[in-house]
């Protein structure tokens, strides 16, 4: 279902657009209308199936301007989702003008207090920070609107069960709630039957791999490493014909125009694209006068292609059902398929959510190196000189003679190959990077604010001088007893 379908405005349909997503998510087409029609919602998915945007996007169509009290609150379990949210929230409300504060705990919890002080419209913390901040009450919550509890199976491991039950009563005026979780034991079950209204239920199954016929690879690469690495695997597996997944728009027309830079045969649809267009690239590609096909998961949405050999993942997918939809484009027809995720550091504890709920494990590829690629590169130069090599060629005799006049036939031979194969040397290609998704962990490591980075910078200047400071006096002391000791 398409996002202007939901019922969203304006403003929020242009951010969603700007973010270049084009199709809701089940979750999302789901839990959207409820939520803005006011009603309590139980959601059942996994990590990284678009929960944020599904109580997200009608929060911040409800946001009344100009009220100086916080409105929505969203609970999640960790800092580094509560800074992903607050992140995610942000950009989506930029156009709405919605401010989006965000508080965890081993933060200068000074510097939260002053920031509330112009009170946000939506509040994302942890829970106990935020019940913290209610104490000092620094943070009011009687005139709350919504309160979101993400990752609440996750909470209720980490034993914030009771922190939230405290919190839920703090906005016992809230006019709805909204309960995400990937399963739903009793404590959880609890919360909905005592602190929600008649919630509604909605629960989004994850569909399980049942294609044995395909191999399933992933490479942990960095986000600027990705192209060339993809590139590289290209030129050693050779593939017949390849689709490559982009999880954006924006990502499709990089990568085809990087791809065709390289000298590749490739193609990109998108929903942009006008539908004559999708239909003549497709059609290019069925026939294999294409090589390459670049796709986002809503261009790509039933095609029906024999032939593919290999699937790339360019970006982990936006949910783990789009990763079996990707995969199944190969491994068709009782013929063996290979498929390629890429994953960023950040994502590896998203690719194991995939796994878990596929059922299938990826196993680990050692992305090739040059001369590897290289050597794949003249392997197809051959087979494409041996395919030149089948016509008449008399008609050509006379200038090659006299091209031989002044050129070793090696070097004729060399020059052609270089230009059969592609230099990633002499072509750079610029990818622009996007924004990770959410991975289930708690690793501290893995997600910072800028503010955090700058922290981060000024503690580490502050240690370094502490040190000098501790050597120059032990420097000192050494002196002095050595003085003493002489006399």
């Amino acid at each position: 279902m398409k996002f202007t379908e939901l019922g969203l405005n304006d403003a929020l349909l242009k951010a969603i657009k700007r973010s270049g997503f084009e199709e809701a998510t089940p979750i999302q087409e789901k839990t959207i209308p409820l939520a803005l029609a006011g009603k309590d919602v139980i959601g059942q998915a996994q990590t990284g199936t678009g929960k944020t945007a599904a109580f997200g996007l009608p929060i911040l169509q409800k946001i009344e301007k100009g009220h100086d009290h916080i409105q929505a609150l969203v609970i999640e379990p960790t800092r580094e989702l509560a800074i992903q949210t607050q992140e995610e929230l942000y950009r989506l409300g930029r156009d709405e003008r919605a401010r989006v504060q965000v508080v965890y705990g081993g933060a200068d919890i000074g510097r939260q207090i002053k920031a509330l002080k112009q009170t946000p419209a939506i509040l994302v913390g942890t829970p106990g920070r935020i019940l913290d901040h209610l104490k000092r009450k620094t943070v009011k919550l009687d005139q709350i609107k919504t309160v979101v509890l993400d990752e609440a199976d996750e909470m209720l491991d980490m034993g914030f069960i009771k922190d939230i039950e405290s919190i839920l009563t703090y906005a016992k005026n809230r006019e709805h709630t909204l309960l995400f979780s990937a399963t739903m034991p009793k404590p959880i079950l609890s919360i909905g039957e005592k602190f929600m209204h008649d919630p509604e239920i909605v629960q989004i199954k994850s569909k399980e791999l049942t294609a044995d016929l395909i191999d399933q690879y992933f490479v942990r690469a960095k986000e600027f490493e990705k192209f060339d690495i993809m590139c590289r695997l290209i030129d050693v597996q050779a593939p017949d014909l390849a689709v490559v997944f982009g999880r954006t728009k924006r990502r499709v027309d990089e990568l085809t125009r990087g791809l065709v830079a390289r000298g590749y045969n490739a193609a990109g649809i998108h929903g942009d694209l006008s539908q004559a267009k999708r239909m003549s690239v497709l059609r290019r590609f069925k026939e294999g006068k294409l090589d390459i096909l670049v796709a986002t998961d809503v261009a790509a949405r039933g095609l029906d292609i024999s032939g593919v050999t290999h699937v790339y993942n360019y970006d982990i997918p936006q949910d783990p059902d789009s990763y079996v939809h990707r995969i199944g484009r190969t491994g068709r027809a009782g013929k063996n398929g290979i498929s390629v995720t890429f994953v960023t550091p950040n994502e590896i504890g998203y690719m194991r959510t995939i796994e878990n709920l596929t059922k299938k494990k990826m196993s680990p590829l050692r992305p090739p190196t040059d001369d590897q690629a290289l050597q794949g590169q003249l392997a197809a130069a051959h087979k494409q000189i041996e395919d030149l090599m089948r016509g008449d060629l008399t008609k050509y005799t006379e200038s090659a003679s006299e091209l031989l006049d002044n050129y070793s036939a090696v070097d004729l031979v060399a020059a052609f190959l270089k230009n059969l194969s592609k230099d990633s040397e002499e072509i750079k290609v610029k990818i622009t990077p996007e924004k990770p998704l959410p991975y289930k962990g708690n690793n501290r490591r893995r997600h910072h604010s800028s503010r955090n980075f700058k922290h981060g910078d000024r503690n580490e200047r502050y240690r370094r001088r502490d040190n000098s400071r501790r050597s120059e006096r032990h420097h000192d002391f050494v002196i002095k007893k050595k003085k003493n000791r002489d006399k």
